[in-house]
């Protein structure tokens, strides 16, 4: 094989970090922002949080007043020095967040709770199920012997709150581990006690026994414990759609006397415990906010979810110009990179105003009036409208939420595909479910409307769909079929 050197040329589009930064910051929700940013503030020196409290101490100050004169040795820390000015300044604040209960971006520090950081105020992690009911016994008269019971039982349980082991395998492993001599009544006495802890009817053996033990626990005189009681002990089958007249004849009971006992019995828990869980709640919030201002919809970029980082300008003072030390050498990083993070934010706040805008300007009716409303909407229209890449509005909207008189949005429920009307226009698919929803809300139980009839309401509505489409938008809104929806009188 022969060696041999050969030049070529050829053109290749290469994303530089600056870019990859800008894009990875595009996608990100308000939590990972706050994440992002706080780290940048921990490892790059030349990045303070941006705060408002000396531009409103100056606004607030009485006119004709003099500002009080900083100490001489302190002046070199201000955006007055000479390296600062060339080399980089803090930039002000436009945005406000009016009547929200949020006084500040996150990593701002300030006293009281209005400026405590945004990560800081996520809900902690909530207490397990072992955790909640090692607590209980804790606080219990139980003994020594009987703890060791019970939290041999906690152990036992699994994910929805049920015992997993038979009380003969769990007195096996607690002879080895007790002194004392513990037989099966012992056992089963600790579990009684564990059941009615809360969640009332933890460490039943089935979702059956679970139900009956939320039942007995209920005072003698609730109205249709009863026959709920006599309905839990019945073959569960009869429970399926279509059978509530089987079931009725089964407990001998009139309609009302089954309606009241189906309705205790839809309050209760089979699976007490599924509601513990390890993870924490966390709560949305809002990237932008929607309000009518004199007659017109305007967008605000909620300051608290898209913070605001500025260049420190003492540390920007302590580079000296042709010092190539290796202090110096760090500085200059630290600062080119907290410009690049800068610039990458307002972009992406930039970005964000531009394509909800837009969303609103195409989505007044629906902040009016509601979800009957929404316009057909998809990315490439939003694209086309600002002059972006399809791809960017993608990464822009990709869980982010906006606050609108209509509630809390995540900004996909604004995007709907396009479905033909009668007079030649177009209806949104998020439009067309929330009739569906409507008629079937306001629909007589005794005679629920099925697919062919709200295909044919939405014909007399001018929207042409196929039943087909009707009944797929019924199934994804979880709506039961006209069969299992109806009820007797």
């Amino acid at each position: 094989m022969k060696q041999s050197l050969e030049l070529r040329a050829s053109q290749q589009l290469t994303m530089t970090p600056q870019l990859q930064q800008a894009i990875r910051l595009l996608q990100l929700p308000a939590a990972e922002l706050a994440l992002e940013i706080r780290e940048a503030l921990e490892s790059n020196v030349m990045l303070e949080p941006e705060d408002d409290t000396d531009h409103a101490v100056a606004a607030a100050a009485p006119e004709g007043t003099t500002p009080a004169t900083p100490d001489p040795s302190e002046e070199r820390l201000g955006s007055n020095a000479t390296d600062a000015t060339e080399l980089g300044e803090g930039m002000a604040v436009s945005e406000h967040w009016d009547d929200t209960g949020h006084n500040g971006p996150a990593g701002a520090t300030a006293e009281g709770d209005g400026g405590s950081d945004f990560l800081d105020r996520q809900a902690a992690p909530a207490d397990s199920l072992r955790d909640h009911l090692q607590w209980q016994v804790d606080l219990s008269s139980l003994g020594a012997t009987d703890r060791q019971i019970a939290a041999a039982l906690i152990d036992a349980l699994d994910e929805r709150g049920h015992l997993a082991e038979p009380v003969s395998e769990l007195r096996s492993a607690l002879d080895a581990d007790v002194d004392a001599d513990i037989d099966e009544d012992d056992i089963n006495a600790v579990l009684t006690i564990l059941q009615h802890m809360d969640p009332i009817g933890i460490g039943a053996r089935d979702a059956r026994e679970a139900l009956q033990i939320q039942i007995d626990a209920m005072p003698p005189d609730t109205p249709g414990r009863q026959t709920a009681r006599q309905a839990i002990e019945a073959d569960w089958s009869l429970f399926s759609p279509g059978r509530q007249v089987a079931l009725r004849e089964h407990l001998k009971v009139d309609q009302e006397q089954l309606d009241l006992a189906l309705s205790l019995i839809r309050r209760l828990d089979p699976h007490p415990g599924s509601r513990f869980g390890e993870t924490r709640t966390d709560y949305v919030v809002p990237d932008c906010r929607v309000r009518r201002v004199n007659g017109r919809w305007q967008v605000e970029i909620n300051p608290e979810a898209s913070p605001r980082v500025r260049i420190n300008d003492y540390y920007a003072s302590l580079i000296r110009r042709g010092d190539s030390s290796r202090d110096n050498s760090l500085l200059r990083d630290h600062l080119q990179e907290a410009r690049w993070l800068i610039k990458s934010l307002e972009s992406r706040r930039d970005t964000l105003q531009r394509v909800a805008e837009c969303v609103v300007e195409r989505q007044q009716a629906f902040l009016e009036y509601g979800e009957e409303s929404m316009q057909p909407l998809v990315l490439r229209d939003v694209a086309e409208a600002i002059d972006m890449h399809e791809s960017t509005v993608s990464r822009i909207t990709s869980r982010k939420y906006i606050l609108t008189p209509q509630g809390t949005l995540e900004f996909k429920h604004f995007f709907s595909s396009h479905v033909p009307t009668a007079d030649g226009g177009e209806c949104s698919a998020t439009a067309i479910r929330a009739r569906i929803r409507r008629q079937v809300a306001a629909e007589d139980p005794a005679r629920p409307l099925s697919d062919s009839r709200l295909t044919e309401t939405l014909r007399g509505e001018g929207i042409h769909v196929a039943r087909r489409t009707v009944a797929k938008y019924r199934e994804v809104m979880g709506i039961a079929s006209s069969t299992q929806r109806k009820r007797l009188r």
